[in-house]
């Protein structure tokens, strides 16, 4: 498992390893375009419901030792989007993870992914996604906050989260139960279950876009107000 990862604005992905991985070993060697590889993410509702993988994505592409004055710029960036403190002073970082020893630690190592094809499956469906596409992404701004949120959600706003079983009409039929299962700026997604239609998923989109947690304050409360009456 990388210890921090990121994507620059070329597309490529950025992977910090210890230089004793596999990975690392195999990268040292090959040549440019010679080792493939597939990066797997899943992603795992942080909160307790059936069925509780929300996604998973596949990126394929060519593996190679982030080199010369290359490093210093991913590693910059790394830094920036994930810090992970003293090991990312330039000197952990060494051309050739065989040398990888000092003060006693293992040396780390920055990779590059260059991507060729990426599949993503998750709650919206199953598709191809560009290269490109990956490039011009941006994080929703909800994602540093998401897991917290859905925590507390289904921690303290339970009930009001059952409530929102009255904007879905006849199918919240039977009394099921309702956990948070993904935010997003868009809106919220609950998973229904132990109800007469079994265990779906229901989108709730916010009236707008939120950017920031006072935005989502009042989309939350407009869509409570709505199932309220």
């Amino acid at each position: 498992m990388p210890a921090a990862r990121t994507v620059t604005p070329d597309g490529d992905v950025i992977l910090l390893v210890s230089g004793e991985s596999a990975a690392a070993r195999a990268a040292a060697h090959a040549q440019d375009d010679d080792l493939t590889a597939v990066i797997e993410i899943t992603d795992v509702a942080p909160v307790s419901v059936p069925h509780r993988i929300r996604g998973r994505a596949w990126l394929a592409g060519w593996l190679t030792p982030v080199r010369g004055t290359d490093r210093a710029a991913c590693a910059a960036l790394l830094a920036e989007r994930h810090p992970v403190g003293e090991l990312l002073a330039m000197s952990d970082f060494p051309e050739d993870p065989g040398a990888a020893r000092y003060s006693g630690r293992p040396a780390w190592m920055l990779l590059r992914l260059e991507v060729g094809e990426i599949s993503v499956d998750d709650l919206w469906g199953a598709e191809h996604v560009t290269p490109e596409d990956l490039a011009a992404a941006q994080p929703d701004p909800m994602v540093a906050h998401e897991t917290e949120l859905l925590q507390h959600l289904h921690s303290a706003h339970g009930d009001r989260i059952g409530e929102l079983c009255g904007l879905l009409g006849n199918r919240e039929a039977g009394g099921p139960t309702a956990v948070p299962l993904a935010l997003d700026r868009l809106g919220l997604r609950v998973r229904f279950s132990g109800g007469a239609a079994g265990t779906f998923d229901a989108r709730f989109d916010f009236p707008e876009p939120v950017t920031d947690i006072c935005g989502l304050r009042r989309a939350m409360h407009t869509l409570f107000s709505a199932a309220g009456h």
